[in-house]
C-alpha cells in the first residue's frame, strides 16, 4: 500500500467544521471555547448541563440524543429530552441517599442505557464519576475504588455478588450500592429502576465551579498501583471544541464511538462531547462483531465514526470482500484512537469506505485530542498530525539540565504547554507522581515523537520502548508498520532484548491473517520484507508467531509485557489486559 499524502479535495475542506485550521490556530483561544457553552444559570460551569439541559433549553429537546442497540437487536431512543429527564430522576435518587456535591460514584457495567443514564445525572449532581471497565476482576476494582474513595457504586446485580459483595464493606468510604437491573435489591444496596420510577424527573443543576472536580480516569501504570487522573468541570471547554475541531461533531450528525466508557475515550468522545455538541450518538451493548458492524454503519446511517486500531486491523483481517455487500455511503468522517493507527490502516479505510482513517494522539491525562489529522487537511498515513487550535505541541530532549527544542527529523519527548481546560489536576493522592509529569513549562507525556518540517507529528514509542540497537535508536512502531505491510501479518509487536554486541537487538511477535500457517519459511520471508523495506540494522533478528499479542482493552499492544515475560521481570498492572497471547 501506499503512504503517499492523502489530498483533501475542495469538497472535503468545504464539509469539514473548520475548513481553515491553520487560520484557526493563530486566532484561536481557549475563551473562545467558552462561546460553545451557556454555563449554568445562575453562574458556574457543569458538564452534564452543557451536555443536555441546555439543548433542552435552546429548543432542541426532540432531537434524538441516544440510540441504544441491544445484543438481542432490540433498540431503545432517547431525546435531549427524555436525557434530560432520566438524568435528573438519577441525581433524585442520589441525594434521597445522603449523596452531596463532592462524593464520588464509579460505574462497573457494560454499555446499559443505565450507565449513561448514570454518568450524566451524577454530574448534574455535583458528584465525582468515575467509570471503570465491567470486566475488570475483584482485586483491580478493589484498588480503584480504594484509591478513589469511592462513595457509591452503579454496577449490576450479577457483577455485585460475583464480585464486590464478599468484601464490600472493607471498604469504608462506600455507602451506598445502586444495581440497575434489580427489582429487589440485597441488603445494603438499591435497586435502581423501582428507585427511579419514584423520583422525579426535575432537578436543578448543582452549582458547580469550572474547577471542581468533576471525573477520575484511572489508568495504569507500568509498575505499581494505577494512577487516579482528576479532572475538572472545565474539560467541557476542551470537549466541547476538541470533538468539533477533530472529529467534525455538530448538531445532528449521526456518530458512532466504538469506545467502552470504561477508559477515558469512551466518556470524553463517547458521552460528553458528542452531547455537548447536540449530535445523535449510537451505543451498542455488543462487542466487536465484523458483519453487525458493518449492518449498523448501513442501516444508522452513520456520518462520524470513531474506532481503534485493533478493531481496524480485524476488519482488514477479514478482507475487502466482507465489506461489499453493505453501503457505507453516508461515512462522512473516520476517526482512530487508543494506540497509532499504522499506515496501511489510512489507506484500507479509503479503499473500503471511501474515506481514510485520520489518527489522532491523545493520553488520559490530557482528557481530550490533541494532535489530529483534521478533516480540511491533507493527510500523511501514519502521522497523529498537527497540533489542535489551542495546543502548544514540541518535542524536546530530556537528557540535559534543560529541556532542549528538537529540530524537524531529530527524535525526542513529545511535550505539551500546559493550560488547556481539560488537563489533569491532579493524580489521587500523588502529588509527587504529578509534579514529575512538568518540567521547565511542558508538561512531558512519556511517548517520544519526531515532528517533521511540515510540522506534522510522528509516534515513535513509549519513551520505554525505544530501542538502542548498535547506535541505532529504533522505534517499535516503525517496524510493526512494515511487519504489517506483509500480507501474512495481522499484526505486530516489537521490543529491545539486551545482547552484548549490539546492547540491543530487535525482536517482533506476530499474529497472522487466515489463510497463513506459522513455518521457518514464512518467517524468513517476513523477516526478508522488514529488512527490504527497513535495512538489516533496524529489522527483527527474530519474528514469533503468537495466535494473538497481549492487549488492553482500549486496543493497545502492551510491549512492556512481551519484555517483561521474556526476560523474567515484575509485569506492573495487568488489569487492564483484555487478551493475552497464546
Amino acid at each position: 500500500m501506499t503512504r503517499d499524502t492523502i489530498r483533501k479535495s475542495e469538497a472535503d475542506r468545504r464539509r469539514a467544521v473548520l475548513p481553515d485550521p491553520a487560520a484557526t490556530r493563530q486566532s484561536f483561544r481557549w475563551e473562545d471555547a467558552g462561546a460553545m457553552l451557556d454555563g449554568l444559570p445562575g453562574g458556574g460551569l457543569n458538564i452534564a448541563f452543557e451536555a443536555v439541559d441546555r439543548h433542552v433549553a435552546h429548543g432542541d429537546g426532540e432531537r434524538l440524543a441516544l440510540r441504544w442497540l441491544g445484543k438481542d437487536g432490540s433498540t431503545r431512543d432517547l431525546t435531549y429530552a427524555e436525557l434530560m429527564r432520566e438524568t435528573a430522576r438519577f441525581a433524585n435518587v442520589l441525594r434521597a441517599h445522603g449523596l452531596q456535591p463532592g462524593d464520588r460514584l464509579l460505574s462497573l457495567m457494560g454499555r446499559e442505557v443505565a450507565l449513561y443514564v448514570a454518568a450524566l445525572g451524577t454530574l448534574k449532581a455535583g458528584l465525582v464519576f468515575s467509570p471503570l471497565f465491567s470486566a475488570f476482576g475483584p482485586e483491580p476494582i478493589r484498588t480503584r475504588m480504594e484509591i478513589g474513595e469511592a462513595n457509591a457504586m452503579v454496577t449490576t446485580e450479577s457483577i455485585y455478588r460475583r464480585k464486590i459483595a464478599p468484601w464490600r464493606h472493607e471498604i469504608p468510604s462506600l455507602r451506598t450500592v445502586f444495581l440497575a437491573d434489580a427489582t429487589a435489591a440485597p441488603e445494603g444496596c438499591v435497586a435502581l429502576g423501582p428507585a427511579m420510577a419514584d423520583a422525579a424527573d426535575r432537578f436543578e443543576v448543582a452549582p458547580t465551579a469550572p474547577d471542581d472536580m468533576a471525573l477520575i480516569h484511572f489508568t495504569s501504570g507500568t509498575t505499581g498501583r494505577p494512577k487516579g487522573a482528576v479532572h475538572v468541570h472545565d474539560a467541557v471547554r476542551a470537549h466541547a471544541a476538541t470533538g468539533r475541531f477533530a472529529l467534525n461533531l455538530r448538531p445532528g450528525a449521526v456518530y458512532w464511538c466504538t469506545a467502552d466508557p470504561g477508559w477515558v475515550t469512551g466518556t470524553s468522545y463517547g458521552i460528553i462531547s458528542p452531547l455537548v455538541n447536540g449530535a445523535t450518538m449510537l451505543v451498542d451493548e455488543a462487542d466487536f462483531d465484523l458483519d453487525r458492524w458493518y449492518a449498523t454503519l448501513e442501516r444508522e446511517r452513520v456520518q462520524i465514526w470513531y474506532t481503534a486500531p485493533t478493531a481496524i486491523r480485524m476488519m482488514m483481517r477479514a478482507g475487502v470482500e466482507a465489506a461489499q455487500p453493505y453501503d457505507f455511503s453516508a461515512l462522512e468522517f473516520l476517526a482512530s484512537v487508543g494506540e497509532p493507527l499504522n499506515p496501511e490502516g489510512v489507506v484500507w479505510g479509503s479503499e473500503v469506505f471511501g474515506r481514510p482513517f485520520h489518527d489522532n494522539w491523545w493520553q488520559t491525562e490530557t482528557g481530550g485530542i490533541m494532535i489530529a489529522n483534521m478533516a480540511a487537511e491533507d493527510i500523511r498515513p501514519g502521522s497523529m498530525g498537527r497540533p489542535l487550535p489551542g495546543i502548544t505541541a514540541g518535542v524536546v530532549d530530556t537528557s540535559g539540565k534543560t529541556l532542549r527544542d528538537c529540530p524537524p527529523g531529530e527524535i525526542g519527548e513529545l511535550a505539551l504547554r500546559p493550560g488547556w481546560p481539560s488537563m489533569m489536576r491532579a493524580y489521587l493522592n500523588e502529588p509527587a507522581r504529578y509534579a514529575k509529569a512538568f518540567r521547565d513549562g511542558w508538561y512531558l507525556s512519556g511517548d517520544l515523537a519526531m515532528r517533521d518540517a511540515e510540522g506534522c507529528f510522528w509516534f515513535v514509542g513509549r519513551a520505554d520502548d525505544l530501542i538502542k540497537s548498535s547506535g541505532h535508536l529504533i522505534g517499535p512502531f516503525e517496524v510493526e508498520s512494515a511487519l504489517i505491510e506483509h500480507p501474512a501479518v495481522a499484526e505486530a509487536g516489537v521490543i529491545g532484548l539486551p545482547d552484548e554486541t549490539a546492547g540491543e537487538v530487535v525482536r517482533a511477535y506476530v499474529s497472522l491473517n487466515p489463510g497463513y500457517t506459522p513455518s521457518e519459511g514464512l518467517e524468513r520471508e517476513i523477516r526478508g520484507h522488514a529488512r527490504k523495506r527497513l535495512g538489516a540494522a533496524v529489522a527483527p533478528r527474530e519474528v514469533i508467531f503468537r495466535n494473538t499479542l497481549p492487549k488492553t482493552r482500549s486496543g493497545k499492544i502492551m510491549r512492556r509485557l512481551l519484555k517483561a515475560r521474556e526476560l523474567g521481570l515484575p509485569e506492573g498492572d495487568i488489569s487492564t489486559l483484555e487478551t493475552d497471547e497464546t
